[in-house]
C-alpha cells in the first residue's frame, strides 16, 4: 500500500472502474467494427473500429471516455447499414 500513495504523489492514479468497464466495452465494439469494416470493404466502418479500440489510451477523464464512446458507437450505428 505504500507504494500507491508514493505513486499518488507523483501524480499516478489508478483508473476507476467505470473506466476500466468502459474500455473494455468500446474495445470490443470497436474489435468488432474493425473486423465487419474490412469484411465487407468499408473503409469508414474499419477507421470508426480502429478509433474505439485506440482512443482509450489517449483519454484521461472518465467522463470524456463515456462520451466520445457513445457518440463513435452512435456514428457506428448509423453508418452500419
Amino acid at each position: 500500500m505504500n507504494e500507491l500513495t508514493s505513486l499518488g504523489a507523483l501524480g499516478l492514479e489508478l483508473p476507476s472502474p467505470a473506466y476500466l468497464v468502459g474500455s473494455i466495452i468500446f474495445g470490443i465494439v470497436g474489435y468488432v467494427a474493425f473486423r465487419r469494416g474490412r469484411k465487407a470493404q468499408r473503409p469508414e466502418i474499419t477507421w470508426a473500429g480502429v478509433f474505439l479500440m485506440a482512443y482509450p489510451y489517449a483519454v484521461s477523464q472518465t467522463w470524456l471516455l463515456w462520451v466520445a464512446g457513445f457518440v463513435a458507437c452512435c456514428w457506428l450505428y448509423a453508418r452500419w447499414n
